[in-house]
């Protein structure tokens, strides 16, 4: 073996990473402070082209996951996971985590198992629905999963809403090396980022960890600031149309915050009684955003402005914007394509902050041999 010796203990140094089911690149975006990506994987091709556009397009590999192997994979000490939530979601099948679409996380573990050197830390990402569904036995057996590989684990629930205006839970599952002192960075039991549907799936479980991080403070970007006042509303068929589907409660509503001079209303299209109808939010955040399969799925704003309401669809750029994407990010494509990149992936500033907060923590606190090794391959590779 070539002898090397670089290691990352200098501060200009960022540790390498991984991105599984990459998509539009946010979670890069989010990391890039503190991990540098040496490869990413989709099979998304709309996804890719946002992915390449902004971020060094020598990482990305187009393709499915079924498909690669961990022994071409370049070494590094953070592997992070945002398999698909298709099976986990409670507004989804709820097939469970062995479906075939929310099922791919296994293919993450066994690429990670092929690799010479199995990542010191992993991260993966998905919906609540993978600790509250099933009574907590779809995240269970990730759990044990991880814990066979020689991982500490656990799971935190993360809102956007703490950074963004946009409601945005989702699960981060942690683990590192069971032999990394991480026992500042532990709790002794549940905190703020651990709610009750946490609690029953951590139970009973072996090598389960109360990851402790501080509570954010930053003040949250408001949803008036990231609406584009010149985009183009709806014509008045369209309005009349999208307006007579508030329901009579939410009309009121509607009014009355109006009137204490609230501008901005996002909703969603649901079913209720059997028939459709526009449901408002009144609390200044957008609804969770969802990929673009269906009229349904797409966010509705009503806007008041001069005395009445005009209504339309939130455009890309907002999109982006809720999820924490800063102005210069490239999102080319069609509406559609840029929908789906934004609703389909992790809001940045709440990466950014695992990060932050946990991940390069972690990272810090692995024994200097390993990180030296790490690097010395990664080279060679």
């Amino acid at each position: 073996m070539k002898s090397l010796t670089l290691s990352y203990k200098r501060q200009e140094e960022k540790p390498p990473f991984l991105d599984f089911f990459a998509g539009s690149g946010l979670v890069c975006e989010a990391l890039k402070s503190y991990f540098t990506p040496v490869w990413a994987n989709d099979i998304c091709d709309k996804k890719a082209a946002v992915f390449c556009a902004n971020h060094p397009k020598e990482v990305f590999r187009l393709g499915p996951i079924q498909e690669v192997n961990g022994k071409d994979l370049p070494s590094a000490v953070l592997s992070w996971g945002s398999f698909p939530c298709q099976d986990l979601s409670l507004a989804g099948n709820q097939k469970g985590i062995s479906s075939s679409r929310s099922g791919l996380v296994w293919h993450w573990l066994r690429v990670m198992d092929e690799m010479a050197i199995l990542p010191p830390v992993c991260v993966a990402e998905n919906v609540v629905g993978l600790v509250s569904s099933r009574k907590g036995d779809n995240y269970r057996k990730l759990h044990d999963a991880l814990v066979e590989r020689g991982y500490k684990v656990g799971a935190l629930i993360l809102d956007a809403a703490h950074w963004l205006p946009q409601s945005r839970k989702r699960v981060f599952v942690v683990a590192v090396y069971k032999t990394v002192d991480s026992s500042d960075m532990e709790g002794i039991g549940p905190v703020w980022c651990h709610p009750a549907s946490v609690r029953r799936a951590a139970k009973g479980l072996d090598e389960w960890v109360w990851w402790r991080i501080p509570e954010p403070n930053a003040e949250r970007s408001r949803l008036e600031h990231i609406i584009e006042t010149n985009a183009p509303c709806d014509d008045d068929v369209k309005r009349r149309n999208k307006l007579d589907l508030i329901p009579a409660r939410h009309r009121l509503m509607l009014e009355a915050a109006a009137s204490k001079g609230k501008i901005v209303f996002p909703g969603y299209k649901r079913i209720r009684g059997g028939r459709q109808v526009l449901e408002l939010r009144f609390d200044g955040l957008a609804g969770c955003l969802r990929t673009p399969e269906g009229g349904s799925s797409r966010q509705i704003l009503v806007i008041r402005d001069n005395g009445g309401f005009h209504t339309r669809l939130l455009t890309v750029r907002e999109t982006a914007a809720l999820m924490g994407v800063p102005a210069s990010y490239k999102i080319p494509g069609t509406y559609n394509d840029g929908y789906r990149a934004m609703g389909d992936a992790v809001a940045v500033p709440v990466a950014r902050y695992l990060a932050e907060k946990l991940l390069h923590p972690l990272v810090q606190r692995l024994p200097t041999g390993t990180k030296e090794i790490l690097y010395r391959r990664l080279m060679i590779n």
